[in-house]
Order: structure tokens, then C-alpha cells, then sequence
């Protein structure tokens, strides 16, 4: 016997495929979309339905966009000889709202893993390295993700910019704002040694 419409079953299913959805948050949010009524849905459906169609793929930094360049790229108020290299256009989010830097990105598209079958390659290693050759770049930001695939990813990077004379950094690890060293695990509080500042 079938407990839920199938058309809601569909919908709960469609969300729980959501990364971070699990079944019962897909299920209160199928039921809160039907609770809520058709104009709630359809202009949740419209605003998904143009997803795709708004958003493209900066021709520069392969930042998302909704020209062919993106509005970071497009500023006249940020700084071209830093470029900060990243994983995901969502790592630029996050960057961003820290407020703290001015420079332009350079989205990869992700990282190398040999297991998920991505190579170099697959990623925007090689429009980096051209932006690098062709602009007046001084300083590379390896903000890649401190996992082994992230750490991997800047390695091979770093060793692509080396003979291009650009100067290569990577963003400071350690320990959070508010921890307790007894908690940290043995390779972030041994980053943080090694990143240690005068005070």
C-alpha cells in the first residue's frame, strides 16, 4: 500500500539526491513545497528550470557567470597580479566573504584523482599556466583543499608554474580561531608550527 503520492515520492527522491539531503529532509521539504502551495513551487520549479540557462562559464577564470566574463574578472578595483587558484566556483564564494582579498581566481574545475579517473588534463591547468604566461601575474595562490587530492592538485601545479618565474604561495594551515590544542589532530597542529608568525 502506498503511503505517499507518487508524485511526491518523486520529488523526494529528486531532493535527496541533493548533496547534504538526507531521506527525511528531503521528505520535509517535498511536504513543505506541497503545504505551501503551487506558487511557492512554481517559482521554486522557474528559478531551477533557469539554472542552467543563466549561468555560463567565465571565459577567463571559469569562474560561473552569468556574461561571458565574470564580475570579478570584469572589476576595474581588483588586483591582476594575484590570482588565487581553487577547486570549485564555490570556493570563491567562500573566499570572497571573508572580504580580505582583492585579487582575481582561477577555478580548476576540481582535482586530480587518479581513483575518480581525473587527470591534469581534465582540469584548467593549462588555460592557468596561459594566464600566467600572457598576464602580468606576480604571485600564484595555491587555495586548494587541505586533503590528499588538494595537497596533490598544488603540488602538480606548483611544479607547472615553476619555470614561468611567478612567485607560488599556499594558504596558511592550522589551527581554528577558538580551539583547543588537545582536540587538534597531529598534521594540523604540525602545520601550524610550521606556519608560526612573529607575534
Amino acid at each position: 500500500m502506498r503511503i505517499v503520492p507518487s508524485s511526491v515520492e518523486a520529488v523526494i527522491v529528486e531532493l535527496g539526491k541533493l548533496p547534504g539531503v538526507g531521506p527525511r529532509t528531503a521528505e520535509r521539504l517535498a511536504f513543505y513545497l506541497l503545504k505551501t502551495g503551487q506558487v511557492r513551487s512554481a517559482d521554486l520549479a522557474r528559478a531551477v528550470d533557469g539554472l542552467h540557462a543563466g549561468v555560463k562559464s567565465c571565459s577567463i577564470c571559469r569562474n560561473f557567470a552569468e556574461a561571458n566574463v565574470c564580475a570579478v574578472c570584469d572589476s576595474a578595483d581588483r588586483d591582476r597580479s594575484l590570482v588565487a587558484v581553487v577547486e570549485e566556483p564555490f570556493d570563491v564564494v567562500a573566499i570572497e566573504k571573508t572580504g580580505q582579498y582583492h585579487g582575481l581566481y582561477h577555478v580548476l574545475g576540481g582535482v586530480i584523482s587518479p581513483i575518480d579517473g581525473v587527470g591534469p588534463d581534465q582540469l584548467e591547468i593549462a588555460s592557468l599556466l596561459h594566464r600566467v604566461q600572457d598576464d602580468a601575474v606576480v604571485e600564484v595562490i595555491l587555495a586548494t583543499n587541505p586533503s590528499l587530492e588538494g595537497e596533490s592538485t598544488a603540488m602538480y601545479v606548483r611544479r607547472e608554474l615553476e619555470p614561468l618565474n611567478v612567485r607560488v604561495t599556499r594558504l596558511a594551515r592550522g589551527l581554528p580561531v577558538g580551539g583547543d590544542l588537545e582536540y587538534a589532530d597531529q598534521i594540523t597542529l604540525g602545520r601550524a608550527l610550521e606556519g608560526r608568525q612573529v607575534f
